[in-house]
């Protein structure tokens, strides 16, 4: 891995599960599937496990039915739609865009920088050995919660779009799913269309599928992905408002979901798996029992379609793209790097703090850093981790000035500022 692979990696390690989710999908036998893996040369024990838990062989089949529901669906769902153009974020490491192009649909995978670098010759070698079969399908590096690298990629796009998002949301912190929401918003506001996403109710499918195969075991097994997913990610999943937490509250938490929605001019309707699921492959491994338990259980889950919703009020933030604009400068005064910073700190940007703080510690004696936050507009999970990092390796930490309600919010929500010095 090279040195800037390796710092787009320790800034958004989320990378990570995609590899974990394309080796898993590898097992369905389907031939695009098998040929990425090998190209990426991943293999199980890369993939699968984490720094504390190992997958055990029994999870395996359990992923791949999670998986394989998950994918084949949302694409069935995308040609219910009727739409010609499909924005897949994220899009991994999946060959879900050559399927899409074969058919004459226009695609646009979006995902991590990090992950569209290491993918992008892969899908291109695939591409070249059928020109004739795929065309009309692009690549680009985003960050979900940065509008204007959203609106650059879709430039061009004049038609209703279909937003597909599967295995995100989960791993978003409560400031980054409402910004995220507001951008789904301007776009469909802009475009046209709809946005399906698999992740609200994914925790109750989980349940669905892992009962009829570990029965009373299912706990113990769902436990232990989780931790295995949060190790791999770097983030605790499942703590905002969209991800919806299955048992006796769940109506109620369903509703408070519709309510966050509305709150950023979006609605949602909830399209029952079973309705729409196409034949799975993997159902074959298991008992006929099983499978037949399982498909009667994806009745009782859903995915969500999420279109704009009439006549609502939300603020315009056109305005705040003009102040996206990044830009970070140094001063080194004795020992202490201070760093003051313009605009947003995200997945695109949050590399280049980095880089610039590694470089310079690697020339001068540095006991701490002071990050003077008078013009930082916004802060995602990648800039904190960047925080944390620089945190823990110095002698005398981090601290953050000139914080505003906003950033100061997002850093209490992610609990930052029980490791942070923040002086104002």
């Amino acid at each position: 891995m090279d040195s800037n692979q390796s710092i787009l990696q320790r800034v958004n390690p989320i990378s990570d599960t995609g590899k974990m989710t394309i080796f898993q999908l590898a097992g369905i036998g389907d031939q695009d599937f098998i040929s990425i893996t090998k190209k990426l040369n991943l293999t199980y024990e890369k993939t699968q496990g984490s720094t504390s838990i190992k997958s055990i062989p029994e999870e395996k089949i359990l992923s791949q039915i999670i998986m394989e529901v998950r994918y084949r669906t949302i694409e069935a769902l995308f040609e219910k739609t009727g739409y010609n153009t499909i924005i897949d974020l994220p899009c991994g490491f999946t060959p879900r865009g050559l399927s899409i192009s074969s058919k004459g649909k226009k695609y646009i995978g979006l995902d991590l920088p990090q992950t569209i670098e290491e993918f992008n010759p892969v899908i291109q070698s695939l591409i070249e050995e059928n020109k004739d079969k795929y065309s009309n399908l692009h690549y680009y590096g985003v960050d979900a919660t940065n509008l204007t690298s959203l609106e650059k990629a879709l430039e061009g796009i004049n038609e209703p779009i279909c937003i597909t998002t599967e295995g995100l949301l989960m791993y978003f912190t409560q400031s980054e799913i409402s910004t995220l929401c507001d951008n789904i918003y301007h776009i469909l506001k802009r475009h046209g269309g709809c946005w399906i996403t698999a992740d609200p109710e994914a925790s109750l499918q989980y349940i669905m599928t892992a009962q009829p195969l570990f029965k009373e075991r299912f706990m113990e097994i769902m436990a232990k992905s989780k931790k295995r997913t949060e190790e791999k990610a770097d983030v605790e999943v499942g703590v905002n408002p969209l991800i919806i937490k299955a048992g006796d509250k769940f109506a109620e938490n369903i509703k408070n979901a519709m309510i966050f929605l509305s709150s950023h001019g979006l609605k949602a309707e909830r399209l029952n798996i079973g309705d729409y699921m196409p034949e799975i492959s993997t159902l074959s491994n298991i008992k006929k029992e099983e499978a037949k338990a399982i498909k009667q259980k994806m009745n009782n889950c859903a995915y969500w379609k999420i279109t704009i919703l009439e006549n609502n009020k939300v603020p315009d933030i056109n305005k705040e793209i003009k102040e996206d604009k990044f830009d970070i400068s140094s001063e080194l005064k004795e020992e202490k790097l201070i760093l003051k910073v313009t605009g947003r700190i995200d997945t695109l940007t949050a590399p280049q703090m980095l880089s610039l703080y590694e470089k310079i510690k690697s020339e001068n004696k540095i006991k701490s850093v002071l990050i003077d936050c008078e013009h930082l507009n916004y802060v995602s999970s990648a800039g904190l981790r960047v925080f944390k990092i620089m945190k823990n390796d110095l002698e005398e930490g981090v601290e953050i000035s000139n914080v505003n309600k906003t950033i100061l919010d997002i850093i209490k929500q992610s609990k930052f500022d029980e490791i942070l010095k923040i002086i104002n």
